[in-house]
């Protein structure tokens, strides 16, 4: 999941190991990796970047709460979801940011991982949703939501599914888009992933941030939907194979088509 404006979102919850790194933001606007100590900064980003965000959303605004239930409830149950998340990734996966003040963050997921244990779910919080999410909410993330990107992840991979870089989140803070911060943190694990010749794979929830994802190298391969809303909710899968197979594929093309003159 992404919102670049902003994945994009977690396997069941979906998915480089943990890293440290200074709780001072850098003055300069180099990638960094973030350690558990930033991990509420980092979910703050997100939680901004994603406020309005349909499928982010789709957990908290569940029309099943008491009228004693606030926009002010909302918003801390959104930043907590987005605390948990970003912690989980900390312990398990690669948490990225630019910017003075933790202006764009990427939640990744690296080849071979997963925080599926329950330590990490204890760790994070994310075993907490059992009790936080409403009814609704419940059947929402964990009947549905989770067992979709499990399984379209897989069905899209294939034999690549354990073996790719998964962009979960990403998300920029609205007053720190269009500086380029979003194509730095992709590329940033997107050329590791060339290195080790592998995919990398996001859900797209914001239609306006294809073109981005496009000229970086993603494409779209399927659309998914979560239907317990009142609406649909769209998210688009995409996948960047590395720039070897890339090239190979061109250069596959070109072939065909010079022998067919």
């Amino acid at each position: 999941m992404e919102k670049i404006k902003s994945t994009n979102v977690v396997e069941s919850m979906p998915s480089m190991s943990q890293a440290s790194s200074s709780s001072i933001p850098a003055a300069n606007d180099e990638v960094r990796v973030l350690g558990t100590r930033e991990y509420k900064q980092a979910a703050l980003c997100l939680a901004e970047a994603f406020k309005d965000d349909d499928v982010v959303m789709y957990f908290v605004k569940t029309g099943d709460r008491s009228k004693k239930w606030t926009a002010g409830d909302e918003w801390k149950l959104h930043v907590h979801i987005m605390e948990c998340i970003t912690y989980a990734h900390c312990l398990k996966g690669l948490v990225t940011v630019v910017g003075p003040n933790y202006d764009c963050v990427a939640l990744w997921m690296p080849p071979g991982k997963n925080m599926d244990d329950f330590c990490t779910m204890l760790w994070s919080g994310l075993y907490g949703f059992n009790f936080k999410l409403s009814k609704e909410g419940r059947k929402r993330w964990f009947d549905e939501f989770l067992p979709l990107l499990h399984d379209t992840k897989l069905d899209v991979l294939g034999k690549e599914d354990n073996n790719s870089w998964y962009l979960v989140y990403i998300g920029t803070k609205p007053g720190s888009r269009g500086k380029g911060y979003a194509k730095a943190v992709i590329d940033y694990t997107s050329k590791q992933a060339d290195v080790e010749n592998r995919t990398c794979y996001l859900e797209c929830s914001n239609t306006l941030n294809l073109k981005l994802y496009k000229r970086l190298g993603f494409e779209m391969v399927k659309k998914i939907h979560l239907n317990r809303g009142e609406k649909p909710v769209e998210l688009d899968i995409m996948t960047r194979l590395p720039v070897a197979r890339q090239l190979a594929g061109k250069t596959s093309k070109f072939v065909e088509l010079a022998g067919g003159r």
